[in-house]
């Protein structure tokens, strides 16, 4: 809410003043130096002529004082109206970046300035104030999408909890046991979307402290924990690490390293599928890259894999345990937060190589 504020005077017509008052200066610092430097060599008495009247300096002196007079007041004028116009002139693309920031305040984030002219202050700062409604607006866009997306997934499930609840009523006792285990695997879905959607909240708003974390150590743990699910389904599970020591939340940096594996089984059912984990350092970037076999992929399919909800229309799937559709999703809001890059590229043979790449660590103080 702004803050309330008294009535003050116009910014214009401030530097108009300030113009008219520099002008004003100016005109008197000059009369006074043709004054000073002038008429001090004039003699102050009356002087002798045989010739006539020769003024002395007191005679100057009354002749110089209205012309120097009716000067300054010209120049007050003239700086006054001068000033006031060159003043809406500079200010005028200060009134459309106002204008700008009103209509945002409205709930308009479609406005932009696009303020014509050579580079300078005023136009750095409408081209910023521009980018950030670009900003602004995708990012409001991309969270209606979410939202949108959210309400849809979530309904699912719970539209499918109380049918099953409506059929377990009129249900004999002996079949209430299938009911409950199919309520609980539906139950089990709905608390993991919850919990997908509240960890991808954390990770945009980079609400974590940081510390030193080595991927080549998330990593490792993620492929240990998750290696029996990879062997239940006969997928090898291989993993090269070398050190790669970045800056961020540890929590979430496992977590990015557990999707990406998770995510690479998810989508990887073959007889003889492959997950190849490898992680490193190279020119101020640590990287971590997941490969994985499977179905083919389109290029241009790939890149969108990292939407909230998104699935490809190829990509086969553990009927066991489908996922939420925001594996890929988190991990490209974990990267964001730790202002990292999120690459996917698709594999000629089939499957998806996902690369994530975090600024290395500062070297540690001795």
């Amino acid at each position: 809410m702004p803050t309330p504020r008294r009535e003050g005077v116009s910014v214009r017509l401030r530097l108009a003043l300030s113009y008219a008052a520099v002008v004003v200066v100016a005109g008197a610092l000059l009369l006074a130096v043709v004054y000073v430097f002038l008429l001090r060599y004039v003699p102050a008495g009356p002087i002798d002529s045989a010739n006539g009247f020769i003024p002395n300096r007191g005679d100057l002196a009354r002749a110089f004082t209205p012309a120097a007079a009716l000067a300054m007041g010209v120049l007050l004028v003239v700086g006054v109206v001068g000033g006031w116009l060159l003043a809406g002139r500079m200010l005028a693309p200060l009134d459309r970046i106002g204008d700008a920031a009103r209509l945002v305040t409205q709930g308009s984030l479609a406005h932009r300035i696009r303020l014509p002219g050579r580079r300078d202050e005023l136009r750095d700062l409408a081209d910023a104030f521009d980018g950030m409604l670009d900003r602004l607006e995708a990012h409001v866009a991309e969270q209606q999408r979410f939202a949108a997306n959210a309400s849809h997934e979530l309904r699912t499930p719970l539209a499918t909890m109380q049918a099953l609840l409506d059929v377990a009523r009129a249900t004999p006792p002996d079949d209430v046991p299938a009911l409950l285990t199919r309520l609980h695997a539906v139950n089990a879905r709905a608390i993991d979307l919850t919990e997908s959607l509240l960890l991808l909240a954390r990770a945009d708003g980079r609400a974590f402290a940081r510390e030193r974390v080595d991927l080549s150590l998330a990593a490792e743990d993620a492929v240990e924990t998750l290696l029996p699910r990879a062997e239940a389904r006969g997928i090898a599970v291989e993993a090269s690490t070398a050190a790669a020591v970045v800056v961020g939340a540890p929590a979430l940096l496992h977590q990015l390293a557990t999707n990406l594996v998770d995510n690479a089984i998810v989508h990887n059912l073959d007889a003889s599928g492959r997950i190849h984990v490898e992680t490193g350092e190279r020119g101020g970037v640590a990287w971590l890259a997941v490969e994985s076999t499977g179905a083919r992929i389109a290029p241009e399919e790939a890149v969108t894999l990292a939407e909230p909800f998104r699935r490809g229309a190829g990509r086969t799937h553990d009927r066991d345990r489908p996922g939420v559709g925001l594996g890929l999703a988190i991990v490209r809001s974990i990267v964001e937060a730790h202002d990292g890059v999120l690459l996917l590229r698709a594999r000629p043979d089939g499957g998806l190589r996902v690369t994530v790449e975090l600024p290395t660590a500062p070297a540690p103080v001795a």
